[in-house]
């Protein structure tokens, strides 16, 4: 069974990009652009893993992983959130430690390191 993996990114390259090579590594990708979808979309959908810039529109990626992991589902509270940003500067390690952000990630990425860390999280190596 593919792991599931939720991508929160408003550059339409970033989304495509990504999709194609984890979609390539048998993971089932799901994109949106807007915060507010992230958590519409977890309503319906379990993940294994989340992607998520941290300047989003609607709700940034800072907010939104505090709300997330305020969730009363603890399985999906819990599910490890990797920051994407081109605009690290703005916060420390403790902050997206504080955030409940389980690993960073600067743009541009290194897509190299950024599978070594969805495979970490999702035992799939």
């Amino acid at each position: 069974m593919s792991k599931k993996i939720l991508i929160a990114d408003d550059s339409s390259i970033i989304q495509v990009l990504s999709k194609k090579i984890f979609q390539g590594l048998d993971f089932e990708v799901t994109g949106v652009k807007d915060g507010n979808d992230v958590l519409k979309n977890m309503e319906s959908t379990d993940y294994d893993v989340i992607l998520m810039d941290i300047n989003l529109p609607g709700t940034d990626g800072m907010n939104l992983s505090k709300q997330i992991r305020k969730l009363k589902n603890r399985d999906k509270a819990n599910t490890p959130i990797i920051a994407i940003s081109g605009n690290y500067k703005n916060y420390t390690m403790d902050d997206f430690k504080n955030a409940g952000i389980n690993e960073f990630h600067k743009k541009p990425l290194n897509y190299d390191a950024l599978v070594e860390s969805v495979q970490k999280y999702t035992k799939k190596i």
